[in-house]
């Protein structure tokens, strides 16, 4: 696309505050990215991930085309002809020879973040008939997702604060000053929290870390590693204890309060404080003041689903809510209403059936699966564990494990050991590098956008599209295209090479028919002009809760009144959504689910545990910093060093250890060097280490992250530790040995 000068409406899909950018362009080149003023959910505001979608767009080590991998095992470039042929040659004998579970599919978290990705992936996944799925849900979200499903009857029913009209706001585990929020899309953390305080709100941030969001919050606690769930049981605990239990509304709609106070009865925080460090009268003031504020929610994220007792931790966290009457209330925690793809929109409002996990097991450690995936720490074992139902194949979509899940190194052995591994990814990175295949996608510049899964966590309900900015490679398939052809290939459809017109319209086709029944066809021709993901979001648009019903509300959206409108569509504050929002069998919130309690006694078990020795690893996020492949961009790469080990001065004069120090830390897993930032934020006894580096591993093509690769913490981490009721991975809270380099 050649113009002179012009500007673009763009949704930033870098993280998950999909803030509304404006690219300006000469001549097909971007000459500057800014926050666009006009967008009605992030209004203006840019963070420099933004910014750096130019960087990416024209990023020389990003792939443009085909690789294969040849028999001297160099990746060389191939055509899209020769690439599939080259996976029909060697993945469909493979299924043929031992079956559909030889193959696993393994998604990373940017897939979330396109639209052809998120909707196009299951399509190949049901294709392929296998039941090893893994994703990077199990490193950081599936105890959220699985406590939510258990309470309101879909896993994506997850509350989030209604920050513009709370007054108290207590965070757990997550730091929004430089994530914009997680499982909360939220653009525009820091003046959210400024507006909030200036009308006289509170924000109290439990962290191990005196983390940026801590920093400007009213109050800091500095609750140990893996504390948390001691500090919500001691918290829940005082509300009955002390009458504080009001459930207002709610109280029609929740089942099994009697039942969650016998079974806290034997936590008070008296009993909790050791566990969590943090004082019995302080537990009992938290839990006071979130009673009796008018408009009070508790959040918690990623650094309490990354530990033993991730579920739990959700699980507490929504029950805080519920016995406080702060859940589904406005200025409290409440469920956003998204325009499309929302299960919690559609069908029968009220009840439902409610979720279902362990419907199938892994193979080796006979781990349950839990929203159709398993453990991606039991990726590895799956693949060397000889025997039927072994995994010979990898499909991997925009993942990296090597590097994000716990003990890549082994990780990386397994792969190595695959019959065949096809990955669909923009880079040659740390996980790539194994595959035999790689099938590059669109720059993000080149594609539409339209946010599937994050209007469904936004703190604000919205509807909003964005065009591609420039004109996709001639020659180069869109992604969908691309998923919805290996599909028809591992489905053994004969037609996989043929017209991808006629395996659109099939898809569609099938997608209709289960909404409109005997008016399909009718829907059908009111779609046709469309395709693509374009035909599914307007389909999505028009049958949501919003929609035109296909002319039944001809005032409702459409994806052609989203197009047309500058910025998107304000469709208003979060609003009460319970009962219709439910959708468990009984119709009420399941507040004590039988597996939840079962846990119970585990707590007990580590309250009586002798204490770690050694420091605490904990993780850490920085505003720069998302996915691995961050580190590859200029104006995210610029500036200080990041990936250096953060120690609180006193454990570093005890180590022997000065700023910028070589240090070495150690667990049972491996060892790694690191340098040291002195740093009094931490807690005494807990070390930080930044997630997903590492690129200095041979046969990546990451040029600008190699030359700072920093070190990757997840190679000191134990893969057979994790949360087992959601199978999320132990990423916090570690025992290390730390000593001079």
């Amino acid at each position: 696309m050649s113009e002179t000068n012009a500007s673009h409406y763009r949704i930033c899909p870098l993280c998950e505050a999909c803030c509304g950018l404006e690219v300006q362009t000469r001549d097909g080149r971007v000459l500057a990215i800014r926050g666009a003023a006009q967008d009605v959910f992030s209004r203006g505001y840019l963070c420099p991930k933004g910014v750096s979608l130019k960087d990416l767009h024209e990023d020389p080590d990003r792939l443009r085309r085909p690789l294969i991998k040849n028999g001297d095992g160099v990746f060389v470039e191939a055509s899209w002809d020769e690439a599939f042929e080259e996976i029909a040659r060697r993945l469909l004998p493979l299924i043929e020879r031992h079956g559909r579970d030889a193959v696993a599919a393994v998604v990373g978290n940017p897939s979330a973040h396109k639209v052809s990705l998120l909707s196009y992936f299951p399509r190949l996944v049901k294709a392929l008939g296998t039941r090893n799925v893994f994703s990077a849900s199990t490193l950081d979200q599936m105890p959220k997702q699985l406590s939510s499903g258990l309470l309101f009857g879909h896993w994506l029913s997850i509350p989030v604060p209604d920050i513009e009209r709370c007054d108290w706001l207590l965070m757990l585990g997550a730091n929004p000053m430089v994530s914009n929020g997680s499982l909360w899309t939220l653009p525009d953390y820091r003046g959210k929290a400024r507006a909030m305080r200036a009308r006289g709100g509170r924000i109290l941030v439990a962290d191990p870390r005196r983390s940026e969001t801590a920093a400007a919050a009213d109050e800091h606690l500095a609750i140990k590693p893996g504390g948390d769930v001691f500090l919500l049981l001691g918290m829940v605990h005082t509300l009955f204890d002390e009458g504080l239990v009001k459930l207002g509304r709610l109280a029609e709609w929740t089942a099994g309060v009697e039942a969650v106070q016998q079974a806290v009865a034997p936590y008070p925080p008296e009993r909790m404080a050791a566990g969590c460090g943090i004082d019995a009268a302080t537990i009992r003031r938290l839990a006071r003041e979130l009673a009796a504020a008018e408009h009070a929610a508790v959040y918690g994220r990623i650094g309490t689903c990354t530990q033993r007792f991730g579920t739990l931790n959700s699980w507490l966290i929504d029950v805080l809510n519920v016995l406080t009457g702060h859940l589904d209330a406005p200025g409290g925690a409440m469920f956003p209403k998204a325009a499309a793809f929302a299960a919690n929109t559609q069908g029968q409002p009220g009840s439902g059936r409610g979720i279902v996990t362990g419907r199938k097991t892994s193979r080796v450690s006979g781990a349950p699966e839990v929203f159709g995936e398993l453990p991606i720490t039991l990726l590895a074992e799956e693949i060397e564990t000889p025997g039927e139902g072994q995994v010979r194949a990898v499909i991997a979509l925009a993942a990296n494990p090597v590097l994000s899940a716990p003990n890549g190194p082994r990780i990386a052995r397994a792969l190595d050991g695959l019959d065949f591994m096809l990955s669909l990814d923009i880079y040659l990175n740390e996980t790539s590098r194994h595959a035999d295949v790689i099938l590059p996608g669109l720059s993000p510049l080149e594609d539409l956008h339209y946010d599937v899964a994050f209007p469904q966590l936004s703190h604000r309900n919205h509807a909003r599209f964005s065009a591609p900015v420039f004109a996709r490679p001639a020659g180069m398939p869109e992604e969908w295209e691309t998923l919805l052809r290996l599909a028809a290939m591992v489905e053994g459809k004969g037609d996989w090479r043929g017209d991808m017109q006629a395996l659109d319209d099939a898809a569609i086709a099938a997608d209709v028919q289960r909404f409109a029944g005997a008016q399909a066809e009718a829907v059908l021709t009111a779609l046709r002009p469309l395709r693509g993901p374009e035909r599914l979001i307007d389909l999505a648009l028009r049958s949501g809760p919003y929609g035109d019903g296909f002319g039944r509300n001809p005032q409702g959206l459409t994806l052609a009144k989203v197009k047309a409108a500058p910025g998107g569509i304000d469709l208003g504050a979060l609003q009460p959504r319970i009962p219709e929002l439910l959708r468990t069998p009984s119709g009420r919130i399941e507040l004590a689910p039988p597996s939840l309690l079962a846990d119970l006694p585990a707590v007990d078990a580590a309250l009586s545990a002798a204490p770690a020795t050694g420091l605490l690893l904990i993780g850490r996020r920085d505003v720069r910093s998302g996915n691995s492949w961050m580190h590859n961009l200029p104006t995210l790469a610029k500036g200080p060093e990041r990936c250096t080990l953060l120690v609180h001065p006193d454990d570093a004069a005890r180590h022997g250890l000065g700023d910028g120090a070589l240090a070495r830390l150690s667990t049972a897993q491996g060892s790694l060097l690191a340098r040291v930032t002195l740093s009094p934020d931490l807690s005494p006894g807990v070390v930080s280490l930044p997630h997903g580096w590492g690129h200095d591993l041979p046969g990546s093509r990451l040029r600008l992250a190699a030359e700072r690769p920093g070190v990757n913490m997840n190679a000191l981490l134990d893969d057979g530790l994790r949360d087992p009721l959601s199978g999320n991975a132990v990423l916090s809270g570690v025992p290390v040995q730390l000593e001079p380099a």
